[in-house]
């Protein structure tokens, strides 16, 4: 149950991480200007453009991207999945603090899915640096029936 809830985590993340960076980097006045997109605005009323700090956001969401999809690909290796989920529970809670003091900026909608969304990353987070319930040599022999 746990390496199934690990790789949601780890695919939501990273799909995410890869939307933002793509994005952000290929695309920075489109981001700024339309980010998250559908519809809604959340750029604009947090400061002007910058095309050089936009890209380097999107430069480190695409290695968030990586990190999180070779975590993924090795989730059966014992420290790889926790390590990755702290990296990203530093971040996601550090942006999420941020976010929850901006919230003013916003209409109700985009307030409550900002809340929303950021929080379910750092949850996600922390999921990650749950660490596994260790394999009993009695629960190795199960499972190799």
């Amino acid at each position: 149950m746990k390496l199934l809830l690990d790789r949601i985590s780890l695919v939501f993340n990273g799909v995410t991480s890869a939307y933002v960076g793509i994005f952000a980097y290929f695309a920075p006045q489109s981001f700024h200007a339309n980010f998250p997109g559908f519809g809604l605005r959340w750029l604009p009323q947090l400061g002007p453009y910058n095309e050089h700090l936009l890209k380097d956001v999107g430069g480190f969401y695409l290695a968030i991207t990586v990190l999180t999809f070779a975590a993924l690909a090795n989730a059966r290796k014992p420290a790889v999945v926790p390590m990755t989920g702290a990296a990203l529970l530093v971040f996601n809670f550090l942006h999420f603090v941020y976010h929850m003091t901006m919230l003013h900026m916003y209409e109700p909608r985009d307030q409550w899915l900002n809340a929303v969304l950021l929080a379910l990353l750092v949850v996600l987070s922390i999921i990650l640096v749950i660490p596994s319930r260790p394999v009993r040599p009695r629960d190795q022999l199960r499972t190799a029936d």
